[in-house]
C-alpha cells in the first residue's frame, strides 16, 4: 500500500482480535501492516495446513477481509462464505495463490490486490508452526490443544528459528505504532510474540507498544485481570509502553505501567468497538 499522510501502525496477533484492531486503524492510520499468527491448527485452516503444507490462512484471510470494505466489496463478503464442508471460500483462493505464485506471502499480496485492501497483511513465519505449551498438565502441542490445556505458563513455537517475512521486521521498525492484542493471549497473543525474530524487533523498535487487552477471560486466561496478563507477556520477553483496557469488563489489578483506561465494548459487550478503539489509539499517537 501506497504510504499517505498519517501514522504508520503495525498490528500484531491473531484473527478476530487483530482484525478488529484493523477496522479502528482504518479510521486514523496512513499505513497499515498487519503481522498474523501462522500456528492455527484447527478447522478450515487446519485441513489446509495439513493437505498442502501451507501455514494457516484463516485468521490471515479475516485481517484481509478487516482492510477491505465487506459492505461494498462482494468479494470481500465472498471470502467469508464457508462450504459444506467448512471450507471458508478466501481460505480456499489463498491456497490457491500460494500454489500458483510459490509464495504464501506473495499469495497474500495478491489477494489484498483482489480485495481492494486498504493495507498489508504479512504472515509471523513463512512456514507452517506448532504452537508448543509448558501448562500445569505438562507440554502440549498445537494451537487447539493449547487452548484447551488450562494454567500455561510458556508458549513457543517449532520450529524454533521459524523465520518472519523480511516486510514484516521492516515495517516494524518503520512503524510510528505497533499494536499487540487484543486476542486470546496465549494463542494468538503471545504465538507471534513467541516468533525470535519478531520479539527481539519489537524490543529494539522505536515506536510505542501499546497492548490492548481483552474484555473478558477466556478460557486460558481463566481469572486472569490486566496485570495478570502484562506479566504473561514480560515472562515472554515484551514489555508494553502502554496497556489500554476497560476496567468495566476486567480488573485492571496491581499494574506499573501507563494504562489507558475506556469503554471499549461495541453494543453486545463482548467484543471491542472498533471506532471506540480507534480514538483512543489515535490519541496515543499524539
Amino acid at each position: 500500500m501506497k504510504h499517505q499522510p498519517g501514522p504508520r501502525v503495525v498490528a500484531l496477533g491473531g484473527g478476530h482480535g487483530t482484525s478488529v484492531t484493523l477496522q479502528a486503524a482504518r479510521h486514523y492510520a496512513g499505513d497499515i501492516t498487519a503481522i498474523v499468527s501462522v500456528a492455527d491448527d484447527g478447522g478450515s485452516s487446519g485441513v489446509l495446513r495439513e493437505a498442502l503444507g501451507i501455514p494457516a490462512p484463516g485468521d490471515l484471510r479475516r485481517c484481509l477481509v478487516s482492510l477491505s470494505d465487506p459492505e461494498t466489496n462482494a468479494l470481500a463478503r465472498a471470502f467469508e462464505h464457508r462450504f459444506e464442508d467448512g471450507h471458508a471460500l478466501g481460505n480456499l483462493v489463498i491456497a490457491a495463490l500460494t500454489a500458483t505464485t510459490g509464495s504464501f506471502t506473495q499469495a497474500l499480496a495478491d489477494a489484498a490486490t483482489l480485495l481492494d485492501a486498504k493495507g498489508k497483511v504479512l504472515p509471523a513465519t513463512v512456514d507452517a508452526v506448532v504452537l508448543k505449551a509448558v501448562a500445569d498438565c505438562g507440554e502440549v502441542r498445537g494451537q487447539v490443544n493449547v487452548a484447551r490445556a488450562g494454567r500455561i505458563a510458556h508458549v513457543s513455537i517449532v520450529p524454533p528459528d521459524a523465520a518472519p517475512p523480511a516486510e514484516a521486521i521492516e515495517a516494524i521498525h518503520a512503524a510510528d505504532q505497533l499494536v499487540l492484542g487484543p486476542g486470546s493471549l496465549f494463542t494468538s497473543v503471545l504465538a507471534v510474540v513467541a516468533v525470535p525474530a519478531i520479539r527481539q524487533a519489537l524490543v529494539n523498535a522505536a515506536a510505542p507498544l501499546v497492548y490492548v487487552c481483552n474484555l473478558h477471560a477466556t478460557g486460558e486466561t481463566e481469572g486472569f485481570d490486566v496485570a495478570a496478563h502484562v506479566e504473561a507477556l514480560i515472562a515472554h520477553g515484551i514489555t508494553p509502553d502502554v496497556v489500554v483496557c476497560d476496567p468495566s469488563r476486567i480488573e485492571i489489578g496491581n499494574l506499573d505501567l501507563r494504562i489507558v483506561t475506556a469503554d471499549l465494548a461495541d453494543p453486545d459487550g463482548w467484543a471491542h468497538d472498533p471506532v471506540k478503539l480507534a480514538r483512543h489509539l489515535a490519541d496515543l499517537v499524539g
